[in-house]
């Protein structure tokens, strides 16, 4: 790394430097931080973890106030989103063992050690509870199908009570990482994350749920909506520098597409909130169209975060610039 400008002062007395300032770089321009070794399984797990929580809230919710359109796809996604969850972290894990070992201990100041207690909590709970609404529909021994159905409400409440944590603690978990673009954001990313699996539940909901069904669903779309382009802007704003990463190249696309989603999503299910109690019929199709809108939007989000992360970390000026740039306001 070069050293401080040198100045000297002209002929004239003015202070003016004679030297330009040096442009500060890293050895060679290699990378002062290391980019995670993560494959795009990981962004993958990030959305379908959030989809999973989301649901989970949906289901129980719909359970205790007697909608069983909402509370079967409310479940169902549940415990197939995390099921596809864990397939995607085992995939980039190499072999289902890597995730066992991290059973081994329990440290709370671990972000990813917390991360793997809440799934191992969670799973089987959104699982029992999933399960009992496909043994509805398969041929077996009355007695399983009774011991289902009676697992299935304090299994499914048991799922929703860990939701939220699953939601956020992978905005927390990347956060906690050297990676400009995440460390940077690390406040404000679990309330993006909680926002946009709120979003993406919403938008599962209002596709699987009957239109009488779904207000609830529509309603946590509306708000994680919210939550998420509040958290979005406050996020963009504390980056400094590091937002350069996920405003250009292919984060900036993706997230620019994932905004249009987002906002195309959310006008839709306002029409189908407002025009949908007149002709059911069209507030279903208008409530089907806005939910893939926002499960897409919301999607988009976390590969949008996940390519400004790698991005951030295989360019040095996004480590070497804020640190001189502390280094004078210091």
């Amino acid at each position: 790394m070069t050293g401080p400008p040198t100045r000297r002062r002209g002929r004239g007395g003015d202070g003016a430097p004679v030297v330009p300032d040096a442009t500060f770089t890293s050895y060679y321009g290699r990378p002062v931080v290391k980019a995670a070794p993560w494959g795009h399984d990981i962004p993958a797990y990030l959305f379908l973890g959030g989809l999973a929580a989301g649901s989970s809230l949906l289901g129980a919710g719909a359970d205790l106030t007697d909608r069983p359109t909402l509370r079967r796809t409310g479940r169902l996604g549940a415990m197939v989103s995390i099921s596809l969850s864990f397939v995607a972290l085992v995939h980039d894990l190499g072999r289902p063992g890597r995730f066992a070992n991290m059973l081994r201990v329990a440290k709370p100041t671990s972000p990813m050690s917390v991360g793997t207690w809440l799934l191992t909590l969670y799973g089987p709970a959104a699982g029992v509870a999933g399960t009992a609404e496909v043994a509805r529909y398969l041929p077996m021994p009355d007695r399983v199908r009774t011991l289902l159905g009676g697992l299935a409400r304090p299994a499914g409440i048991a799922a929703a009570f860990t939701a939220p944590a699953v939601a956020a603690y992978t905005g927390v978990l990347l956060g906690d990482t050297a990676t400009p673009a995440w460390s940077s954001a690390r406040r404000e990313l679990p309330f993006v994350f909680v926002g946009s699996a709120a979003s993406a539940a919403g938008g599962l909901g209002m596709v699987g749920a009957a239109f009488v069904d779904a207000g609830p669903a529509r309603r946590l779309a509306f708000a994680g909506l919210m939550g998420e382009v509040v958290a979005e802007q406050y996020m963009e704003r504390s980056m400094g520098r590091a937002v350069e990463a996920l405003r250009t190249g292919r984060a900036g696309t993706i997230l620019r597409a994932g905004k249009v989603c987002t906002g195309a999503g959310g006008l839709t299910a306002l029409a189908a909130e407002l025009f949908g109690r007149r002709a059911k019929r069209s507030g279903q199709a208008l409530s089907a169209v806005a939910g893939v809108a926002l499960m897409a939007g919301s999607a988009c989000t976390r590969f949008a975060i996940f390519e400004a992360g790698q991005a951030s970390a295989r360019d040095p000026k996004y480590t070497v610039v804020p640190q001189r740039e502390r280094v004078d306001l210091r």
